[in-house]
């Protein structure tokens, strides 16, 4: 009897360290994923009598900072001269949404409708292993009588396991 029990302690013992090598192995290979992140921004107009444009825009071209970055210091204080024709993106998808405001005011069925777009392409990018990581807004509104300029942009910041 106290043989068997033995031999049950070992297999047991076996299997919890094969369970535990297993752990390992997987928390060592997430912890080595490589990560990329992707950027979708949404600008709705907030300009009176609904003559601005609102879209979501999203980049299908990478580019690397690095190409256009100079260190710049007290002993070399040359300017940035990289073309800033070469930054610029051609290859984009823009998603068409509808301003908050119309002749009569504010919309807010217009609102909604944005939302349910929007939720729209962030359902799509979560389908495409996209993680919505965080977001960021910001206003530049209408400051008086004479402006009639301003936009709400949002920044979704996306990430997920490089293939």
């Amino acid at each position: 009897m106290y043989n068997l029990d033995v031999k049950f302690s070992k297999i047991n013992n076996m299997k919890k360290l094969g369970l535990l090598l297993i752990v390992a192995l997987i928390t060592f290979m997430d912890a080595n994923a490589q990560v990329e992140y992707k950027v979708i921004t949404s600008v709705e107009s907030i300009v009176s009598s609904g003559l601005g444009r609102s879209r979501i825009v999203s980049a299908l071209e990478d580019r690397n900072y690095k190409d256009f970055t100079t260190n710049r210091s007290e002993e070399d204080d040359e300017r940035n001269k990289s073309d800033r024709g070469e930054i610029r993106v051609k290859n984009f998808e823009e998603t068409k949404l509808l301003n908050f405001y119309n002749i009569g005011g504010i919309r807010f069925q217009n609102i909604a409708a944005n939302d349910a777009v929007v939720s729209s392409k962030i359902n799509t990018m979560s389908e495409e292993g996209w993680e919505l990581a965080f977001v960021t807004s910001a206003v530049e509104s209408d400051s008086g009588k004479d402006d009639g300029q301003g936009i709400f942009i949002t920044r979704y910041v996306f990430k997920r396991n490089k293939q």
